[in-house]
C-alpha cells in the first residue's frame, strides 16, 4: 500500500528529474540510486532513506527539503498577457510616474510587486523613494541618472539595478525620454 509521504516525495522526485532535463536512467547514474529503485520511489512505492533522498537531491542540485513542500498545490502562477496590465494608483504615488501591475503572488512568505513604471511626459526627477523590500529594476527605455543613498550611475535601456529599498532611492535627472522600466520589489510576509 502506498503511503501518503511516498506519494508526495515521489511525485516530487518525478517532477524534479523531468524539470531538470533528465531521463531515469540519466538520474540513476549520476545519484548512484538504481533505476529500479528510483522507479519505485517516483512511483510511490517505497519511502527511501535520508541517505538515498540526499543522493537524488545533490544529483538535482536542490536541497533535500523540496522533496517535501506539495508544489503541485502551490498557487503563486499569474499569467497577464501584453498591454494588460493593471493601471493602480499607488499610495503615495510622484506625479507623471504610471504604475502597471504585471502580476501578483498568492502564495508563499515573499510577496512580490511586479510593476512596469512608465514616465509620463510631466514625470520630474524623484530620489526619495524609501520603502522596505529588495528592489529589482530593469530599464526598457530612455536614459537616467539614478541615485542609492549617496551613489549615483547613469543606466538606459538594458540596465538594471538590484538593491535594498528602505535607503533613498529614485531617479535623479532625466537624460532621455521615453523612460520606461520593470520594478519588482520583494517583501517578507508578515
Amino acid at each position: 500500500m502506498r503511503s501518503a509521504s511516498a506519494s508526495l516525495i515521489g511525485t516530487q522526485a518525478k517532477a524534479l528529474r523531468m524539470a531538470a532535463d533528465l531521463s531515469a536512467g540519466e538520474l540513476a547514474s549520476a545519484s548512484g540510486v538504481s533505476r529500479s529503485m528510483l522507479s519505485r520511489i517516483e512511483n510511490g512505492l517505497v519511502s527511501p532513506s535520508v541517505e538515498t533522498l540526499d543522493r537524488i537531491a545533490q544529483a538535482l542540485h536542490v536541497p533535500v527539503s523540496r522533496f517535501f513542500g506539495d508544489q503541485a498545490r502551490r498557487t503563486d502562477f499569474c499569467h497577464v498577457p501584453a498591454g494588460h496590465g493593471l493601471v493602480v494608483d499607488r499610495i503615495g504615488a510622484v506625479g507623471g510616474y504610471r504604475y502597471e501591475l504585471l502580476g501578483h503572488s498568492l502564495s508563499g512568505n515573499v510577496f512580490v510587486e511586479p510593476y512596469l513604471v512608465t514616465l509620463l511626459p510631466d514625470a520630474e526627477p524623484y530620489v526619495t523613494f524609501q520603502h522596505p523590500g529588495l528592489k529589482l529594476l530593469y530599464f526598457l527605455s530612455g536614459e537616467v541618472s539614478y541615485r542609492y543613498g549617496a551613489k549615483v550611475v547613469t543606466v538606459r535601456a538594458g540596465d538594471s539595478l538590484v538593491f535594498d529599498a528602505t535607503a533613498l532611492h529614485g531617479i535623479e535627472t532625466i537624460h532621455m525620454r521615453p523612460v520606461s522600466y520593470l520594478s519588482v520589489v520583494s517583501t517578507l510576509r508578515e
